[in-house]
């Protein structure tokens, strides 16, 4: 609850760990940097997340928190899409955005951030969740590992920490959110890319029932999960590249420095060489050489493919808002010049995993399309939309709601390339000028931020569920 006695400027919240002090700006009271879990590191770095230990006193939680170990985007995204960066051992922390600390009956939002499951954090400055507290919503923004420490299948260890981290917020949500205001029986999960395809992980996932009520994926599916046996050939190259044996023992005997560049050595050999033999053929199909460390089926965790549960009752009644964007693949492939470079054979190559993807591919060809473009063209339907649609489909008894974004970035010739939606659903357009292009929309950026929280109060965004209608609301 808050304490009424501290200023108004710094209110004091009291969640189950301890008191936090947090700040005020414009109305909304921010609290930043607070732990969920205990530190992952040492002998819990491949462990279960654990229980916070209690402090004394009052904690700062006026700063941003550490961030997972990881590496900043190549050069090429780095101009279009920040990813800030900072070591320290508590990056198992949520930021909150509220309203009024001493409200009750809030709705409350999650924010799950993407990276391919490996890079990204909960403190970019589009993921500011205070337009949503300005809107009478509580936003709470998650960390959880990533890479290696978070995704790799390891002997020893339990699958799927990454995961597991998620659902630990989560529970921290549920045992704390009523202290900022929030009602811990009315969360919504959201998510972009990895985060989407977390989000249907955990709409999957038995050990997240009854944590959240609503859902929403942005520019993700539901098949990013790969076999085990799959996965530890991509660990077993990761410890090759150390020296160490593929366990626990080994990969926590090296210090995180020379983990991070195994994991992200391996990465790029995957991107230039995606041999199945020596990664896995669910591993390359699935991670189309961005992902590299992925969730695996578990039989805990994840008991299949997300798709799979979910086409067998997982998440029903859970209303879903799933989309896409435009051009997404434009992001990742002309930035990097390889959508100019691209050839109909190496084009060909790159999709030969999914012989549909091919097909795809050679009708955009034949419609005049480049290569270059028509690649772009092929890994959005495929990767995205694709899946979006699957959903909705598997799920013909349920409120499920479809977007396609569409406001395109013409400067970076990107179009409404992936990320690029974001700053509108978090009314942050100031600060992504570089992602979204100059001048852009604000009535988009109002109309997709009022529809996240018109379902995150309601259950309906505004348009109708896809198979009534099979209706696609177009943000453009």
């Amino acid at each position: 609850m808050a304490d009424t006695a501290e200023s108004t400027a710094h209110p004091i919240v009291t969640v189950a760990s301890g008191a936090v002090r947090g700040t005020v700006t414009d109305g909304v009271a921010a609290f930043l940097g607070i732990p969920f879990a205990a530190p992952p590191t040492g002998a819990a770095a491949f462990a279960a997340p654990g229980p916070v230990q209690a402090w004394d006193g009052v904690r700062d939680a006026t700063a941003y928190g550490p961030t997972a170990p990881q590496v900043g985007y190549p050069a090429p995204i780095a101009a279009l899409l920040d990813n800030a960066i900072e070591f320290g051992e508590d990056y198992l922390n949520v930021n909150v955005w509220t309203p009024d600390p001493s409200a009750s009956g809030l709705p409350v939002m999650v924010w799950i951030h993407g990276g391919a499951f490996g890079r990204g954090s909960n403190r970019l400055s589009i993921y500011n969740g205070d337009a949503f507290a300005r809107d009478g919503v509580v936003l709470v923004g998650v960390n959880y590992r990533l890479g290696v420490p978070g995704f790799a299948s390891v002997e020893g260890a339990p699958e799927n920490r990454g995961f597991l981290d998620q659902i630990a917020a989560l529970e921290w949500v549920r045992d704390n959110i009523a202290a900022f205001g929030g009602d811990p029986s009315q969360v919504t999960i959201f998510g972009e890319s990895a985060g989407a395809m977390s989000v249907a992980s955990l709409l999957s996932s038995p050990l997240a029932q009854g944590l959240f009520g609503r859902a929403i994926m942005q520019s993700g599916n539901g098949s990013a999960a790969v076999a085990v046996e799959d996965a530890r050939k991509v660990t077993a190259r990761v410890a090759g590249l150390l020296g160490v044996t593929p366990d626990v023992a080994g990969l926590g005997s090296v210090d995180g420095a020379a983990l991070l560049k195994a994991q992200t050595d391996m990465a790029m050999e995957m991107m230039l060489n995606p041999d199945p033999e020596i990664f896995g053929a669910t591993v390359v199909a699935t991670g189309m050489g961005i992902m590299s460390t992925i969730p695996v089926v578990d039989g805990d965790v994840l008991p299949n493919l997300p798709v799979a549960s979910i086409a067998a009752g997982a998440g029903a009644g859970v209303p879903l808002i799933t989309g896409w964007n435009a051009d997404e693949f434009r992001f990742f492939l002309v930035p990097t010049g390889v959508a100019g470079n691209a050839t109909p054979e190496f084009a060909r190559g790159m999709l030969r995993s999914n012989p549909q993807a091919v097909r795809v591919f050679d009708d955009h060809l034949a419609e005049g399309a480049t290569a270059g473009d028509a690649l772009c063209m092929t890994l959005t339907e495929v990767a995205f939309r694709a899946g979006s649609l699957q959903l909705a489909q598997l799920r013909p008894d349920e409120q499920t709601y479809l977007y396609e974004f569409g406001v395109p970035n013409e400067p970076a010739n990107i179009g409404a390339g992936h990320a690029v939606e974001i700053p509108y659903v978090f009314d942050h357009l100031a600060d992504a000028e570089r992602l979204t292009g100059p001048d852009a929309p604000q009535a988009v950026a109002d109309a997709m931020h009022g529809a996240w929280v018109a379902f995150a109060k309601t259950g309906d965004p505004g348009w109708a569920p896809y198979l009534s209608q099979d209706t696609v609301q177009r943000f453009d």
